[in-house]
């Protein structure tokens, strides 16, 4: 989470953003597309791709694997791979579903946190001059002053882009081993030449006579590959990079792609900070407004020039947290060679590098910490305060090694926790919907929620929110309550709530209104059905000769059914039986049937 400080400045983190690149635009996969139908075909401005046959599904924890099964098995769906470390499942479709409508279907359901399409993102960067030889960023921002401090030594960055060419000699012995997330094995090879550039300007070697200076030259490098040859990746495979990272000890992912903002890739990003490590992700080279949803999972960096203006194609909106120099910047080039090039691409691993300085000058500051001196040391452009060009202002590292060197962390103030929902004194049953609130001075960490002195599920993100199941368990009166923790291991325990659990036996009643038993239909037939229950109905399935055709969470139902008659018979001999069946919150059902003739 962003510290006090950073809040009070409106600072926010990255949502959606798919972005143009003139290297790779021509090379579009065959198994990605552009939605055709429903919400979603834009967001923040601009069209994207997704993969099609899935989407990704977070839901809220506690939810048992059968009733997601439940949930989806309408929309044709099944569990595919889960992401184990965030609770995300990608959800596998049959070809005749649409992706967009499942998705807007399921993310109206109370027990399902996030939906969202697994979008395709691509590379932030151009290449440029290969001959221009000055390392202007580096004074710009501080470098040498802060290198008479620290150089990054103790850190490992994790390059999440297109492999990086560990032959080249400015990364001899700075390797630490990485994985191939696209081929599923340790290739980590560069297939484009964007990672190794990125690595270089991160932590190429310095003082050794050749080729560039890295920022944070004492820190090792993590390549981890997350796109195909032609230069995508997808939002799922970004997510699984950044936990793979995490567990393997990296204290800063590099993003240098647009598209970091997904829920999936926030609910990542949180997983690392959890962790101890942060996320930084590029703003993108659209040259416009965009209207990205702000998180605060993810540093985001816009583009600045030599003279400290926002370049003209740099992306900017409330999501930019900080401006980095973005363009004529020298670094390594596969094949042992040097490059320029320019890019938000470029702009993002000088702010990873400068996390990695100040994690190598004090270990011990919390994610939230170095935000907060990341942000405050920054230099301020543009308008006074917050703007959505520069964010805080241009990355001064200086400043930042200088203040990490001197913070002392002494937090022990525990965070603050209620139970919003159920209200205490109520009573409940089958799959409960509980949330909670936590706040703390310098973010949340995790969120437990206990039934009596079980622990039922636990929450990373906000909003905290649960399902706990009480199918099974012994009806009468339950406490619940829960633990916020903070990264400094302070814990704050809410007050208990009591509430009555009471799983009903009795099953509720359904009717269906229209038509009538034994009429004869044609053409468009509207289906009325209306259900009733002593608690609530929580769900009416509607079927047709034994085909289930829709889905309605709510106590009635309204179809349009386009009848049709079976070749060669008549439509006085031809019947067909609609079937309606009624749920409620403990999943009792009641079922009605009518026959009519077509």
């Amino acid at each position: 989470m962003k510290s006090q400080e950073a809040q009070g400045r409106g600072l926010h983190r990255c949502a959606m953003g798919v972005l143009p690149l003139a290297l790779w635009a021509a090379f579009a996969p065959s198994h990605a597309a552009s939605p055709e139908d429903g919400p979603g075909a834009s967001q923040g401005g601009r069209s994207f791709s997704f993969l099609r046959g899935r989407v990704l599904l977070q839901p809220k924890p506690g939810l048992p694997e059968k009733d997601l099964d439940k949930l989806i098995k309408p929309h044709g769906g099944r569990r595919g791979e889960h992401l184990k470390e965030i609770n995300v499942h990608v959800i596998e479709l049959p070809p005749q579903a649409s992706e967009v409508a499942v998705a807007k279907a399921l993310k109206a359901h109370p027990h399902v946190k996030f939906v969202e399409l697994d979008e395709q993102v691509e590379s932030t960067m151009i290449p440029n001059d290969p001959n221009y030889a000055k390392s202007w960023h580096l004074p710009k921002i501080g470098a040498p002053a802060a290198w008479d401090l620290v150089n990054g030594s103790g850190v490992t960055i994790a390059i999440l882009d297109s492999g990086v060419d560990g032959a080249h000699p400015e990364f001899a012995n700075r390797m630490v081993p990485g994985w191939n997330m696209y081929d599923n094995n340790s290739n980590t090879s560069d297939v484009l030449g964007h990672g190794t550039m990125v690595a270089g300007i991160a932590a190429a070697a310095t003082n050794n006579s050749v080729g560039v200076s890295g920022l944070s030259y004492g820190a090792r490098i993590m390549p981890i590959r997350i796109c195909d040859p032609t230069g995508y990746a997808y939002f799922s495979t970004i997510a699984k990079a950044i936990n793979w990272a995490a567990d393997k000890g990296a204290k800063v992912a590099n993003i240098s792609w647009a598209g970091a903002g997904s829920s999936t890739i926030h609910t990542a990003a949180q997983y690392m900070r959890g962790k101890g490590g942060v996320v930084v992700m590029s703003a993108g080279n659209t040259g416009s407004l965009q209207t990205l949803t702000p998180s605060d999972a993810v540093t985001v960096v816009s583009a600045t020039d030599s003279a400290d203006a926002k370049t003209s194609w740099s992306s900017y909106g409330s999501y930019v947290d900080v401006a980095a120099p973005g363009i004529g910047i020298l670094t390594t080039a596969r094949g042992g060679t040097y490059a320029t090039a320019w890019g938000t691409s470029m702009s993002a691993p000088i702010v990873s590098a400068a996390y990695a300085m100040m994690f190598s000058a004090n270990p011990q500051l919390s994610p939230s910490t170095l935000d907060s001196i990341l942000f405050s040391s920054a230099l301020d452009l543009g308008a006074a305060g917050y703007d959505q060009q520069y964010g805080i202002g241009r990355v001064r590292v200086d400043g930042a090694v200088s203040k990490a060197r001197t913070t002392t962390v002494s937090d022990s103030q525990a965070p603050v926790t209620s139970i919003t929902t159920p209200t205490a004194g109520g009573t409940v049953a089958g799959l409960v919907s509980v949330s909670v609130s936590a706040a703390d001075n310098l973010g949340v960490s995790k969120v437990e929620l206990y039934a009596g002195s079980t622990l039922v599920a636990t929450d990373t993100t906000a909003p905290f929110g649960f399902v706990w199941d009480t199918i099974g368990k012994p009806d009468g009166a339950t406490a619940l309550y829960s633990k916020a923790y903070d990264a400094a291991g302070n814990v704050g325990k809410s007050a208990s709530i009591s509430v009555t659990v009471a799983n009903d036996k009795v099953a509720p009643t359904v009717a269906i209104s229209n038509p009538a038993p034994g009429s004869k239909v044609s053409g468009t037939v509207s289906i009325s059905v209306t259900g009733n229950d002593d608690k609530k109905v929580a769900k009416i399935a509607l079927y047709i000769d034994g085909k289930e055709v829709a889905v309605n969470y709510g106590s009635s139902m309204s179809y349009s059914w386009n009848v049709t008659v079976s070749p060669g018979k008549k439509s006085t001999s031809s019947t067909s039986n609609i079937t309606a069946r009624a749920y409620d919150p403990a999943n009792n059902m009641g079922t009605a049937s009518v026959t009519v003739y077509k």
